[in-house]
């Protein structure tokens, strides 16, 4: 008889479970799907690509269904699938970071031609905000699309002050910080602009040959963070693959299971080590 009241008991209990298993990755899932769309659509926007981030979900959701598949298919096991889908998750924001690093990098350096052409402007006796509409449209992007969306809202009634601090938070680098420091205080005291803006220019060229350096020097280090990371992956898949009975010992017991957790955490210690080594900052 107690069995009888024992057996529905726990299957109600389970079910009740994994029903509240389910409802919370539900909203775990959309949570980030919300994060994910807001972050698309404010870096598109910001890299004036005016695409709809919803356009991108099937490239996504194919690239969510084609690539575990043949992870596993080289795996021969299953398994493989599970560290595959939690890099696929990541994957959009660390291709979005880059994309907003990237363009942020194109910036500071197209920032002293400018400097430069805009000392020569004020030299030949042009003001600064004319020499700003001749100039700008002539630059290459981004740098002509974050200045002309600067004289743009000024055109639409914003003052100078305001466009340079919306100019700054688009663009948050150092470079963008000193150029937009002396425009504000140029506009407002006036003086020797020009020698400014030339002074400017040769510490911003002078910033960018040692970051290119840097760059070059660390560029070894940040290869092997990438190489190191991938073979471990790349040699599991493969001996899983050639000798499948010996590898099983690795995911269908426990201590395969810590041997591979413990290497999943020294790769990812491994990774962050090298990569904070090899960023030096100028």
């Amino acid at each position: 008889m107690s069995d009888v009241v024992l057996i529905p008991l726990i299957g109600a209990s389970a079910a009740l479970g994994a029903w509240l298993l389910l409802g919370r990755l539900w909203r775990l899932w959309h949570d980030y799907d919300r994060r994910l769309q807001d972050e698309t659509r404010r870096t598109l926007d910001a890299s004036f690509l005016f695409v709809d981030a919803a356009q991108l979900r099937p490239l996504w959701w194919v690239a969510g269904a084609m690539v575990p598949l043949a992870v596993a298919w080289l795996a021969g096991q299953w398994w493989g699938i599970v560290p595959v889908l939690l890099g696929l998750a990541m994957a959009p924001s660390l291709v979005l970071r880059r994309m907003r690093r990237r363009r942020m990098q194109l910036f500071d350096e197209q920032l002293p031609e400018l400097m430069q052409a805009l000392a020569g402007a004020l030299r030949a006796g042009a003001g600064l905000q004319p020499a700003l509409q001749h100039i700008v449209p002539q630059s290459l992007p981004p740098l002509s699309q974050e200045f002309s969306l600067m004289l743009r809202e000024q055109r639409l009634g914003l003052g100078f002050q305001e466009a340079l601090r919306h100019l700054h938070r688009r663009m948050p680098t150092e470079s963008c910080s000193l150029v937009v420091s002396a425009l504000g205080i140029a506009a407002q005291t006036g003086g020797g602009l020009a020698d400014t803006l030339e002074r400017i220019a040769q510490t911003l060229r002078a910033r960018q040959h040692w970051l290119g350096r840097v760059r070059a020097l660390t560029a070894q280090g940040r290869m092997q963070s990438h190489i190191m990371a991938a073979l471990p992956v790349c040699l599991l898949l493969v001996l899983a693959r050639l000798e499948p009975e010996a590898m099983s010992l690795l995911y269908r017991t426990w201590y395969g299971g810590l041997v591979l957790a413990v290497m999943g955490v020294l790769e990812i210690l491994g990774i962050v080590w090298i990569r904070r080594v090899a960023a030096i900052d100028v």
